[in-house]
C-alpha cells in the first residue's frame, strides 16, 4: 500500500537468523514491506509465525540479518547504537500486552520517564506528561500508581507514554491481550482516533477480532508476508456505544473517520 512519497516503514529482502548453538534457526525468510505516514495496519499470525521478529525490527530494537529496513528513508543497518537510541526515544512509540510500568510510580512519573530520558526540565515534562494523560481520559488521575488503576486505565498510562515525545510512529505489541472485550474496545478506540489524526498505528496481534479495527491486514507465516490486503475497519467507538447501550442504533460495521 505504498503511495508516490518515500513510505515511512520500508522492508526490502529483510531475514533475521537466530543462532542456537550450532543450529540456525530462520525467524523471517526476505519480507518486503511498504507502510506509508498515517496507516493503521494490524499484523498477523501464529506463534511462531516471525510477526514479533517483524516488529522488533521495524522498532529499531533488532537488526535484520540480512536485506534492507528504511524508517522514513534512512537506512537502519547504517546507524550507530546512539543514533538507534534516539529513534526509538523521539520516534517510536512502544505499547505492550503487559503495561511494562513501573509499579511503585504515579502514572504521571511513568508518562514523563521518556522525557527524563530525553533531559527536558521538570516543568516541560510535567506539562507535556499532563497533557498526554489528558489525551487518554486519564485527566485527575496522575498521581495514582498502577495498583489503584484498572487494566485499561494502565494501558492508557502506557499509551500516553508511548506518545509523549511526539512519535511517527505507534507499535502495539497485542494491546488488548489482558484486558476484557470492552476495556479492549476502548483502547482500540483511542488507538484509532490517534490514527484518524494522523499517527502511523501497527498492531500486533493474533485476534483477528482486534484486526478487524486496523485499515490493513499483514499476515506472517514462517516467516514470509503470506498476505497483505486493505480492509474496511470496524469502528471502536460505535462497537463501544453499542456495548453500553444494547439498543443504540450505531453499528461498528460503519467506518470511522
Amino acid at each position: 500500500m505504498a503511495g508516490s512519497e518515500e513510505p515511512l516503514v520500508r522492508l526490502v529482502g529483510v531475514t533475521k537468523i537466530y543462532q542456537r548453538g550450532e543450529v540456525q534457526v530462520p525467524a523471517l525468510r526476505g519480507v518486503d514491506l511498504e507502510v506509508t505516514a498515517g496507516e493503521m495496519a494490524a499484523l498477523m499470525g501464529p506463534s511462531g509465525a516471525g510477526k514479533s521478529t517483524l516488529m522488533n525490527l521495524i522498532g529499531c530494537l533488532d537488526r535484520p540479518s540480512s536485506g534492507a529496513y528504511l524508517l522514513g528513508g534512512r537506512d537502519v543497518a547504517r546507524l550507530s547504537r546512539d543514533e538507534l537510541a534516539a529513534i526509538r526515544l523521539r520516534e517510536i512509540g512502544f505499547v505492550f500486552q503487559g503495561f511494562n510500568l513501573l509499579p511503585r510510580t504515579s502514572a504521571l512519573e511513568n508518562v514523563e520517564l521518556p522525557l527524563l530520558y530525553a533531559g527536558l526540565r521538570a516543568r516541560e515534562r510535567r506539562t507535556r506528561a499532563l497533557a498526554a494523560l489528558e489525551r487518554v481520559g486519564l485527566a485527575g488521575r496522575e498521581h495514582h500508581t498502577p495498583a489503584q488503576l484498572s487494566g485499561g486505565q494502565q494501558q492508557r498510562v502506557a499509551i500516553a507514554r508511548a506518545l509523549v515525545n511526539g512519535p511517527r510512529l505507534l507499535l502495539a505489541d497485542e494491546p488488548t491481550g489482558n484486558l476484557d472485550s470492552r476495556t479492549a474496545l476502548e483502547v482500540m478506540a483511542l488507538l484509532q482516533a490517534l490514527n484518524r489524526e494522523g499517527l502511523t498505528v501497527m498492531v500486533v496481534t493474533h485476534e483477528p477480532d482486534v484486526a478487524a479495527y486496523a485499515r490493513r491486514r499483514i499476515v506472517v507465516r514462517d516467516g514470509r508476508v503470506r498476505r497483505d490486503e486493505p480492509i474496511l475497519p470496524r469502528c471502536a467507538a460505535a462497537d463501544l456505544s453499542a456495548w453500553r447501550d444494547p439498543d443504540s442504533d450505531l453499528t461498528g460495521d460503519l467506518p470511522c473517520g
